[in-house]
């Protein structure tokens, strides 16, 4: 997506690439990454909590979530930003003011979304496999932890592609989770009736609000989307 992005952009010298890291290597890798020519970095599970801890300074979007998926190198700092939270807002399309949404999952995707949704208005309750993590996620975040999904407007999914949609009718369900092909919990949600997003679509956005951040310029969302689709 990004090599497609810089070849649209005209950044013929840029390049785009995977860096496995354990968590253990995660603050030393980020640290020497800048003086390795690096303008930045995507920072995906399980490392986003970590991210913000490993940068010198946060926005106050990334600070407020409390974890980051986007790092900026430049004169000298690390700054950590997230945006999961605006893109997912952007590939959403829809104001979620007085919605009733339950978020599934409880890892730096799962903050960024619950704290989107909360900023705009939306009544948030998080469920997760570990009930333990779902209620320290709430009680940061001051929204509710369930023990099982209910009926509500939106459901959000930010755990692996594979799970059944809750037995509880949505209006709108977005899946984080992408591939090659529809997840299950779209498949089922749009035979139900229901609005889907799909993870590609909130991975172009947010994809693309990094790319404005490392590159000053304006993303070219379509060959983005493109290059993901393909």
């Amino acid at each position: 997506m990004h090599e497609a992005a810089f070849a649209a952009a005209g950044l013929n010298t840029w390049r785009y690439q995977l860096l496995p890291v354990p968590p253990e290597l995660l603050d030393e890798t980020v640290r020497a990454l800048p003086a390795a020519g690096f303008a930045g970095a995507n920072v995906t599970i399980p490392h986003k909590e970590a991210a913000l801890r490993a940068a010198t300074r946060a926005t106050p979007t990334a600070r407020a979530i409390g974890a980051a998926n986007t790092l900026t190198f430049a004169n000298g700092e690390i700054e950590a930003e997230n945006t999961d939270a605006p893109g997912f807002m952007v590939a959403l399309d829809e104001d979620p003011a007085g919605m009733r949404a339950t978020v599934l999952g409880a890892g730096g995707s799962a903050r960024a979304i619950v704290w989107a949704l909360r900023e705009n208005g939306a009544d948030v309750s998080v469920w997760n496999r570990t009930p333990g993590r779902a209620r320290r996620l709430a009680q940061d975040m001051g929204v509710r932890a369930v023990t099982q999904p209910t009926d509500g407007d939106l459901l959000v999914s930010c755990i692996p592609a594979g799970d059944p949609l809750p037995a509880a009718p949505w209006e709108i369900v977005v899946d984080l989770a992408y591939g090659d092909r529809e997840t299950p919990l779209l498949s089922a949600a749009r035979k139900a009736g229901a609005r889907t997003v799909d993870g590609l679509e909130v991975l172009v956005r947010q994809g693309a609000l990094s790319f404005e951040r490392w590159t000053g310029k304006p993303a070219p969302l379509e060959a983005m989307r493109a290059a993901v689709r393909a």
